[in-house]
């Protein structure tokens, strides 16, 4: 619908206790940063995404958000990505993202630090926007008992049945909130703690609509916890101990080339001989199995999908530069790679001659120890009759 979202992600969360700023925190395998986007994305409204990072990890935060968007696991046309240096404060770092929000009619504010959120919130939010709201925040009953405090001493109830716990994604019309900050003086007093209190400030009407339980914030270490129960995300990568393996395979196919001049590229490595492999690229069916399945390990897409026919850059890529890549996109999302094996079925060349050069090469495209072994399919099917060559790559991720 063509939505701005802004994503404040410079606080340092100290509460925390995170030897990194809150949103570079890991959960599932990911940032809590990487997740915030991603459900935003699956929701299909934004055409355009303004993440105010900390200064010193804008590059990480670029890496990051461009790893969720080639995932190509949102719905809707791919946005435009913007990353700014964030303020001291949350209004700062809001205020100076408005400035990249062009002609957008309405604009989100989504906290990193509330990175399981779904894309069904941010359909209703935008729902009462669409209706004539001006402002729209989402809010959950409050369930506990409530007192005031004086010292130590606890005093009259507070009636919970008007109060309201309020989250993200909060949505505006965009020129009002504009207007709102610029009226609003962030040194006038103790200043509103989220953009609703701006425009309130500014005298327009919130609405409210229904938020959810998984949208929690994250501000101390037992949120993380908390998060890995309530996210389903979370829960399928944390056994009780923490984090642990996800498990990819990939395979791939190419047929033996016609042309004798055309170099046979299996491994990362040139293999005397010529009548090399059929494909858009280099066709190193080792190399591209690694890269699935590290694709797939991530639940990142697969090859086709980041180095496919509509690619033409990527034309006539060596596997190994493919495989650097596919470890770089899967890195920027925060996993590390474990390791890789791969085995080749083919009737030649014979793969066992150069393991160990074959196991450098990838590896070294990989970054992680990789495994080379080849067998033959005893004569049967395509592979046996000489046709061409089969991979199938296992891919160990943290």
């Amino acid at each position: 619908m063509g939505f701005a979202l802004i994503i404040p992600a410079a606080g340092s969360g100290s509460r925390l206790g995170a030897s990194r700023p809150k949103a570079f925190v890991e959960s599932a395998g990911q940032s809590l940063l990487a997740h915030a986007v991603g459900g935003a994305l699956r929701s299909g409204l934004f055409s355009h995404v303004i993440v105010a990072a900390p200064v010193g990890w804008l590059d990480a935060a670029r890496s990051q958000v461009d790893a969720v968007v080639e995932s190509r696991t949102m719905t809707g046309p791919v946005p435009q990505t913007t990353v700014i240096a964030g303020g001291r404060e949350r209004w700062a770092s809001v205020r100076a993202a408005l400035e990249y929000c062009g002609d957008a009619p309405c604009v989100f504010v989504h906290d990193a630090a509330r990175p399981a959120a779904g894309p069904e919130v941010f359909g209703r939010v935008a729902a009462a926007l669409a209706a004539g709201a001006t402002a729209v925040v989402p809010v959950l009953p409050v369930v506990d008992t409530l007192r005031t405090s004086v010292g130590d001493e606890l005093q009259g109830g507070v009636d919970r049945e008007s109060l309201r716990r309020v989250q993200t994604p909060q949505g505006f019309r965009r020129d009002l909130l504009v207007a709102a900050y610029a009226a609003w003086d962030p040194l006038s007093g103790a200043g509103p703690t989220d953009d609703a209190g701006v425009m309130e400030a500014a005298g327009h009407r919130i609405t409210a609509v229904a938020g959810e339980e998984r949208a929690l914030k994250v501000t101390y270490p037992s949120d993380l916890r908390l998060l890995a129960a309530l996210d389903p995300d979370a829960r399928t990568a944390h056994g009780p101990n923490g984090p642990v393996p996800r498990v990819g395979t990939g395979v791939d196919v190419h047929a033996f080339s016609s042309d004798p001049e055309r170099p046979l590229m299996l491994a990362g490595l040139e293999w005397p001989g010529g009548f090399g492999l059929a494909g858009h690229s280099d066709a190193d069916v080792a190399a591209h199995a690694c890269a699935d399945a590290l694709f797939a390990a991530a639940g990142l897409g697969d090859l086709g999908a980041h180095f496919g026919v509509d690619r033409p850059e990527f034309a006539g890529a060596h596997g190994t530069v493919l495989l650097a890549e596919a470890a770089r996109i899967v890195r920027a999302a925060g996993f590390t790679i474990g390791s890789v094996a791969v085995q080749i079925v083919c009737n030649r060349p014979k793969v066992g001659r150069r393991r160990d050069e074959a196991q450098e090469a990838l590896g070294t495209a990989c970054g992680a120890p990789v495994a080379v072994a080849g067998t033959t399919s005893d004569g049967l099917g395509s592979m046996g009759r000489g046709e061409g060559a089969t991979a199938i790559a296992t891919a160990v991720l943290y």
